[in-house]
């Protein structure tokens, strides 16, 4: 069995190239050919997460719950960022990270995560409960 060994200062990092599926113009023509934020908010998410998945006890995953991040740059096709995110607070099975983007030239962004611990199989079954719930159609539109 795996041993939780979660720490503060655990880091992650995690990166991709700006093209046309991560630019604010796919989602509305009208928007900028620049990375999205919701790809920024997705690469810091993704950067919380591989700081911590090597560090869960066996059977466990760290869930997002709460971004609060400012997109201070905006990034061109073409060009690479990069976020790296910390894990600076633990509180039971809270975990609260700080992160920062860069893009090839900049800074891009900054902002804090909170990522929860659960149970990987009682997490799957709560999504599974209320995915029935929906096929039964007891679920209002």
């Amino acid at each position: 069995m795996k041993a939780n060994t979660l720490r503060i200062g655990l880091t992650g990092v995690a990166s991709m190239v700006v093209n046309e599926e991560t630019t604010a113009d796919r989602f509305d023509p009208d928007m900028v050919p620049a990375f999205a934020t919701p790809m920024l908010v997705s690469l810091m998410d993704n950067a919380a997460h591989e700081a911590v998945k090597h560090h869960l006890p066996e059977g466990y995953v760290s869930v997002g719950t709460r971004i609060s991040i400012s997109h201070i740059a905006a990034t061109p096709k073409g060009m690479k960022v990069t976020a790296r995110a910390t894990l600076v607070e633990i509180y039971r099975n809270r975990l609260v990270f700080e992160a920062e983007a860069f893009d090839e030239v900049e800074k891009v962004g900054e902002g804090r995560l909170e990522r929860f611990v659960v149970n990987r199989e009682w997490f799957m079954k709560r999504l599974e409960a209320k995915a029935s719930v929906k096929k039964r159609g007891l679920v209002e539109q």
